[in-house]
């Protein structure tokens, strides 16, 4: 089975750093590894990339679309602007669940519209840094689901 890919976007380079109200104290290198952890239990690969930049996002959403068996992918605040990241994560065949530590929805009222929600297998919000945990068990159980589906085949 291809590796699954964690994508995170603009500012999640500063977990731990900033604002620990919404975001715990966690770094991503943190949650990185026990979501590596998690993956391994389940012999499924991780691999991890993060940036500020929409095109880097996109482009790594493209690589999926041949490299990866599903994304988990928290965009940030491109969530809420980037039509762009919604069309790269529409156009890929592995299915992509958006994350998020907080909950978007009981924030301010901008980030309550996701552009990614709606072309995503799904979305996780809220949980804290145990969100990334939540979206992989998600994970594992689509591509049980698939991997039946071929085999079913």
């Amino acid at each position: 089975m291809k590796p699954v890919l964690l994508l995170n976007g603009p500012n999640l380079n500063l977990l731990g750093q900033r604002d620990p109200f919404y975001y715990g104290d966690h770094s991503l290198d943190d949650i990185v590894l026990n979501v590596r952890e998690f993956f391994e239990s389940h012999s499924i690969e991780l691999e991890s990339y993060q940036s500020n930049h929409e095109g880097d996002l996109i482009d790594q959403l493209h690589r999926a679309h041949e490299s990866y068996s599903g994304v988990l992918f928290n965009p940030g605040a491109y969530t809420h602007t980037s039509v762009a990241l919604r069309d790269a994560v529409e156009a890929i065949a592995p299915p992509v669940i958006e994350v998020h530590i907080s909950n978007v929805h009981n924030r301010e009222k901008f980030r309550e519209k996701s552009f990614i929600a709606p072309v995503s297998a799904g979305q996780i919000v809220g949980f804290g840094v145990e969100s990334y945990l939540v979206a992989a068990f998600a994970m594992t159980k689509i591509l049980k689901k698939e991997r039946e589906s071929i085999n079913d085949s």
